[in-house]
């Protein structure tokens, strides 16, 4: 087998089998030829080459998305590693593992003008788990194992002691370092970024290790609930007659379907759900802008919450926000092992645990529940609103909002479903999605500059069809996402082209000057069927319901290429559509 010949380059990579992080998303360069070498002669390991590192790094967050396990990214020196912060950035706040390993130059060579050289140490240390700066090996310019002349040997004796004793702490420290990163990205969910100096010569293998590499596991005790904290949620759940749940960005699988059960037959209690949560209740509130952008100040207050339990990530809803800001709880409980943010400003407790450990401990205790109207209310609601959801959909011309009710009723039952950020993600917000699907967006920062790459990452470690639905400026910022030659066969892309920057017109704002189609809508004419061409997608096109229902009809068979569908939309109509939509289901 063959070996880098550096010892810290065969020190990273038997850590990172022996941790069994076996996804190694590689991009070309010069400085991380050790790793590059080690990781792509090792069997064990599945490596993929992505040129572009900004794509690369959201592609592995795919990857870690879907499997919740470490993936690690491998890039050269200079500017390619600043090339990975906004995936980093999103792995942060979505608390998504990723192990960033780049190459840097020896201390002495940084900061003297040598090329492709930057600052690299600490580079993402507001948004990582961990940082650490490993140190250089040794160099023995007397490799006293090639010496053959016994004199020479005993002159050299007291040097070799004093350089195996430096070389051996320094391996120590970086073994340590190590352990450190992998473990806290795998037991906390989150990015670590090691950064590893080489000198040159760079290309150089060996047949037999040099080094043994030890792992150790940090000890990290379990957080338990604690006892006397459940005995107050309790008497505080007992003394609420109108309690609500929100839940953020939640994978799938997460909370038993028998805690749902419970929460669901509650009627002092409403679950307001968002598409990104993954879960599902006939009598729980899965579109909550539809449920809360027409209500007045009256019913603002009738909905208003004693208790507010919230979990899960990031909050689409800047209506529910809003409202929640203005028509505070008494109390606030947010449920997770890591974090809690203050997003109403009226946090009262942050419990530390998963949901469904707390919701393990918590709802076995609840003897009794109140008698309410507040569920059977805001059920009545829900059911008129649903009601002219329907019929507006029924009257409205060919539109964004017309798109997206074909789109997700055709999705095939047991698929997965990655949405891009801004409009595409809201849009989805207003319909009741098919149960059986999994949801997921990048929530953690909202960016749109990783979506399809984070689909593609995605598709490859699922073993379920995924779809992305996205937005044209979203779909190209990121159109290096395409160059991946690892693209499933039934991955597809729908691809809402409204021609720019759709949201903006929704906000306030003077939305017909040129000023503002420039520097805000970016309106252009671009369309995805070259890029196709030049990535072997398989392209259809819609510029109408008939071609629409057309193209879906056949959309999700299967096929020997990815396929596209671009769908083309009024730029000028879409937002009043959507606008209109909220006065009329009112």
């Amino acid at each position: 087998m063959i070996y880098p010949k550096i010892p810290l380059a065969q020190t990273v990579v038997q850590m990172c089998r022996q941790k069994a992080v076996k996804h190694i998303v590689i991009s070309p360069g010069s400085r991380n030829a050790p790793l590059n070498i080690g990781f792509t002669n090792d069997e064990f390991f599945t490596c993929y080459s992505i040129v572009d590192e900004r794509c690369a790094a959201f592609f592995a967050l795919g990857i870690a998305q879907q499997l919740r396990e470490p993936v690690a990214l491998v890039c050269t020196s200079g500017s390619a590693l600043l090339n990975y912060y906004p995936a980093i950035s999103e792995a942060f706040y979505s608390n998504i593992p990723l192990i960033v390993l780049s190459a840097d130059r020896p201390k002495h060579l940084i900061g003297i003008g040598d090329g492709q050289t930057i600052n690299q140490k600490n580079v993402f240390e507001n948004h990582s788990l961990y940082s650490t700066d490993l140190k250089l090996d040794l160099k023995d310019e007397h490799r006293l194992s090639e010496k053959e002349d016994l004199p020479i040997f005993k002159s050299l004796e007291g040097k070799l002691e004093r350089f195996l004793g430096l070389q051996q702490n320094i391996q120590d420290d970086n073994e340590e370092e190590i352990n450190t990163a992998f473990e806290l990205a795998k037991l906390k969910q989150g990015p670590v970024h090691i950064n590893i100096p080489f000198d040159e010569p760079l290309y150089e293998t060996v047949e037999k290790m040099s080094v043994k590499p030890r792992i150790e596991k940090l000890d990290f005790k379990k957080q338990k609930i604690d006892d006397v904290e459940v005995k107050d949620c309790i008497d505080e759940w007992y003394g609420a007659s109108k309690k609500m749940i929100l839940v953020g960005v939640l994978p799938p699988n997460q909370i038993e379907q028998r805690w749902l059960e419970e929460l669901a037959n509650d009627d002092s209690l409403v679950v307001f759900t968002e598409t990104t949560s993954n879960l599902h209740h006939p009598n729980f509130f899965t579109s909550i802008d539809k449920m809360i952008a027409s209500l007045q100040e009256e019913e603002f207050q009738q909905l208003q919450p004693d208790i507010l339990l919230t979990f899960g990530g990031m909050i689409v809803s800047k209506k529910i926000k809003k409202f929640l800001r203005s028509h505070q709880p008494k109390h606030h409980w947010h449920v997770d092992p890591k974090s809690a943010n203050d997003t109403y400003f009226c946090l009262t407790k942050h419990i530390e645990a998963t949901p469904n450990a707390f919701l393990s401990e918590f709802l076995p205790k609840i003897t009794h529940t109140l008698k309410s109207n507040y569920l059977p209310t805001w059920t009545a609601v829900k059911k008129h609103r649903n009601r002219k959801h329907l019929e507006y959909i029924r009257q409205i011309p060919f539109s964004d909002f017309k798109v997206f009710s074909f789109i997700l009723k055709s999705l095939p039952n047991k698929s997965q479903l990655q949405l891009g950020n801004s409009s595409t993600v809201r849009y989805a917000q207003l319909f009741n999605l098919n149960p059986t699907l999994e949801v997921f967006c990048n929530r953690g920062t909202s960016g749109i500059d990783g979506c399809t790459s984070t689909a593609i990452g995605a598709a490859v470690a699922s073993s379920k069809q995924t779809t992305l639905i996205t937005g044209d400026l979203s779909f190209f910022y990121d159109s290096n996402a395409l160059w991946n030659n690892y693209i499933p066969k039934n991955f597809r892309i729908i691809l809402i082209n409204n021609e720019g920057g759709g949201i903006f017109r929704i906000l306030p704002g003077d939305k017909n000057t040129p000023n503002f189609e420039y520097f805000f809508e970016t309106t252009h004419k671009l369309t995805a069927k070259q890029l196709c061409e030049m990535f072997k997608f398989e392209y259809l096109a819609a510029t109408n319901e008939v071609q629409l229902e057309q193209s879906l009809s056949k959309f999700y068979n299967k096929s020997k290429r990815p396929r596209l569908l671009e769908v083309f939309t009024p730029r000028t109509k879409n937002d009043d559509i959507l606008l209109d939509y909220f006065d009329f289901i009112a």
